[in-house]
């Protein structure tokens, strides 16, 4: 009775303590982003139905962008919403909180994210025909975790949410833009690896989608930490 009455206050705190984390960091104007993100979806999805494009690679770039806006408002304004609610003050009075925190909440969105483009996917599938819905949701949530990562990254050095999405928007239609330079490498943060191009093997492209989705990973590895390591400066935050 004992192992099973832990079990359940165990399970109890858990469920209360991702039900909380959840209001803070999609509350405010995630709806927005939501509904934008939904939007560009289904504007996408209707004129892709009309198109005569590849299915993998309109898939590809159709969910990306929501994902994209999705994964925007929680890493960008999350450390905003703690200062603005005083709650950086509480995380700050409890040693090597924040960080728990944080990583907490990161892995939260990451997790609602994926199972938002695994929705998108899904009616992807049920509308286009056959697509591999799984791999496809786990391809694109290697930039967007790479994104999102990047723009906890940049809010604890701005400490702003409005600067830190100037920033993000200007890095993200950078990368946009480079794709023509940056084309089929593992260095392309966009790279749709469903599509093999014509003049290349199909092992080496293989290995080129492995690096980048690598490159992404460790990328994304060292903005949390860069970012875990900016919160540690406590009187900017305070201050």
């Amino acid at each position: 009775m004992t192992t099973r009455y832990k079990l359940t206050n165990t399970a109890t705190l858990v469920t209360s303590l991702i039900r909380y984390n959840l209001k803070v960091i999609f509350g405010g104007k995630f709806p927005y982003f939501l509904l934008a993100a939904t939007t560009v979806f289904v504007l996408f999805a209707l004129l892709n139905l009309a198109s005569t494009q590849s299915q993998s690679m309109s898939a590809f770039y159709l969910i990306l962008m929501p994902g994209i806006l999705l994964v925007f408002y929680p890493a960008t304004f999350g450390i905003q919403n703690d200062v603005s609610s005083r709650m950086i003050e509480i995380l700050f009075g409890i040693p090597n909180y924040r960080y728990k925190v944080w990583l907490f909440r990161l892995m939260l969105i990451f997790a609602v994210v994926f199972l938002m483009l695994l929705v998108y996917a899904l009616v992807y599938a049920l509308a286009m025909g056959r697509t591999p819905v799984l791999a496809l949701t786990m391809h694109i949530m290697a930039p967007v975790i790479f994104i999102g990562s990047l723009a906890f990254c940049v809010s604890t050095i701005a400490r702003s949410g409005n600067g830190t999405a100037v920033v993000m928007v200007i890095i993200s239609l950078g990368f946009w833009l480079m794709q023509g330079q940056l084309g089929n490498t593992a260095y392309n943060p966009f790279l749709n690896p469903f599509v093999t191009p014509d003049d290349m093997n199909v092992a080496v492209w293989a290995d080129i989608t492995v690096k980048s989705r690598i490159y992404l990973l460790v990328g994304s590895l060292i903005a949390i930490l860069w970012g875990l390591f900016n919160l540690q400066k406590r009187e900017r935050f305070l201050g």
